[in-house]
């Protein structure tokens, strides 16, 4: 009886340690899931990085690698020590159901915050829709649509984005000029057209989301001058966060590239400011290059 009192305890000493290693396996797993984002269940390929891109969408993208977001991709892609490859697909409708929608890569690499077509990562930089002007034409300060040095100018605007609002409200449709929202950029690009025609003198001033009105007014001869429209107390806001876009039971891989946005957040301004974008602190104060560069 003693013998067999013993075999009892031995086989349930036996079974509580094997439960222990089970529970302790179990527990290990979670974490490292937790740590470790190239987990196959969410990554096209854990081996590469896949970025679903607009092929001809300057500044941002191209299929020549020559916008912000290929150069941002590029950073990630070094720190991540993966392989970069692209879906590219015209940002129009349907670009998020055809590619990250149908796994058919794994990161957007800019997209607003707030926009619920994804699940975002933390932002990775703030701008502002701007106004662009020819150097002396005594619109270079305006930083409101509301400001009456604008009654009675011949202004490009994108119609149907946000500002195109903020000027109706302040009367400045009736000698506006509107540029098509939704296009083939493959073919034909609003910015482009919109700058094109202030360099001519078409128009008076252009009114551009932030990254395009920063590109395009570095990029002409002489350069243009970008004020963020940072000071409008009426109608929809023209200041944005922006971050990157996953899919949202992506959880461990929008970690990973929350911690990348966060270590390596100079680089990223630096690149940003190498293409004219107006980056913006949370004070709507612009962010300079010697700002840019400190570490958060």
């Amino acid at each position: 009886m003693k013998n067999a009192g013993l075999r009892r305890w031995a086989v349930l000493a036996t079974l509580c340690a094997a439960m222990v290693m089970v529970v302790d396996r179990d527990i290990a797993r979670a974490q490292q899931a937790q740590d470790n984002t190239d987990l196959s269940i969410e990554l096209v390929d854990p081996k590469v990085l896949r970025v679903c891109a607009d092929p001809r969408n300057m500044p941002f993208s191209n299929e020549k690698s020559e916008g912000f977001e290929n150069k941002l991709a590029e950073l990630f892609a070094a720190k991540l020590q993966k392989k970069l490859d692209y879906m590219f697909f015209p940002q129009a409708t349907g670009f998020v159901r055809v590619t990250l929608g149908a796994h058919r890569c794994d990161v957007i690499m800019g997209f607003p915050q707030g926009d619920d077509l994804v699940q975002g990562t933390n932002p990775y930089y703030r701008t502002a829709y701007s106004l662009v002007a020819k150097s002396g034409s005594g619109l270079e300060d305006v930083a409101t649509l509301e400001d009456p040095r604008l009654k009675g100018k011949h202004i490009g605007i994108v119609a149907g984005t946000p500002p195109a609002t903020n000027m109706a409200v302040n009367g400045l449709m009736a000698n506006a000029r509107p540029y098509p929202l939704m296009i083939d950029t493959r073919i034909d690009s609003s910015a482009a057209a919109m700058i094109g025609d202030l360099k001519k003198g078409e128009i008076d001033a252009a009114i551009l989301w932030g990254p395009m009105a920063g590109y395009y007014a570095k990029e002409a001869d002489p350069p243009l001058h970008v004020t963020p429209l940072v000071k409008e107390t009426s109608g929809p806001k023209l200041i944005f966060r922006i971050g990157m876009g996953v899919r949202g039971a992506d959880q461990n891989w929008k970690r990973q590239l929350n911690r990348l946005i966060q270590e390596n957040q100079s680089e990223i301004n630096k690149i940003l400011l190498g293409f004219g974008v107006p980056l913006l602190d949370e004070n709507d104060r612009p962010i300079g290059t010697e700002a840019a560069a400190k570490a958060p």
